[in-house]
Parts: structure tokens; sequence; C-alpha cells
């Protein structure tokens, strides 16, 4: 019995570290509900919301195009991954105040997804 719960546990790990580490495919499907505000690509410019081409490493409230809410300009934040993996799933708690219109993402493979979207923009 013991063997047989070890032969699981060592089956797991490659699922478990592949789950964990985000598939830029995947994300990009995922963006598709993000693009109703958000644009990304050569030609984007802020709209409803900000564009996201250089999100990760990029300053909050920085771009030039957009009207961000007095929140955003204050947060100080930089979108690094831990950031953004806590602004995608809750950007209230995150940045009380933001104008962003979205409860957040609770399952962390998509985040994860998403995220390792947002890395090749």
């Amino acid at each position: 019995m013991k063997r047989i719960i070890q032969t699981l546990l060592l089956a797991a790990i490659p699922f478990t570290l592949a789950h964990a580490a985000g598939n830029p495919a995947a994300g990009k499907l995922l963006f598709q509900r993000c693009a109703s505000c958000h644009a990304v690509g050569p030609y984007a410019s802020g709209g409803y919301g900000p564009q996201l081409n250089g999100i990760v490493g990029r300053r909050a409230a920085s771009t030039k195009d957009y009207k961000y809410s007095e929140a955003m300009k204050k947060s100080g934040l930089v979108w690094d991954e831990k950031t953004l993996k806590a602004y995608l799933r809750a950007p209230h708690d995150v940045v009380p105040g933001t104008s962003m219109r979205f409860w957040g993402i609770k399952d962390e493979q998509q985040v994860a997804d998403l995220l390792s979207y947002l890395k090749t923009l």
C-alpha cells in the first residue's frame, strides 16, 4: 500500500508543476474577457481601460493615453508578477477605489495562464 501511495505522489509531481506554471496560449484565450476594455498589440491604445502592452514591470498609471483613477495614480505600484497575481485575483483589494469594473479571477490556474500571456506582451 505504501508503494502505491508513493507511486501516485511521484506521478502527480509533473502535473502539479505544469499546473502552476501558466500557459500563455490558454492565457490568450482568457484575455478575450479582458479585451472588451483593454487592448494589446502594435496598435493598442487606451480606451475603456488602459492598453496592456509591456504591463509586466511597468509602473501603475503610467501610460499617457488613459485617464486613471486617483486611487491607481496614488497606488505607487509596479506591475511585477506578485502584484499582478494579487490584482487579477481581487483588484479592489489591491487598489481600493480603482475604477476597474472586474471582480477578479479566483481560479489559480487561470491567473497563472493570464499572467503568462501578459508576460509575452
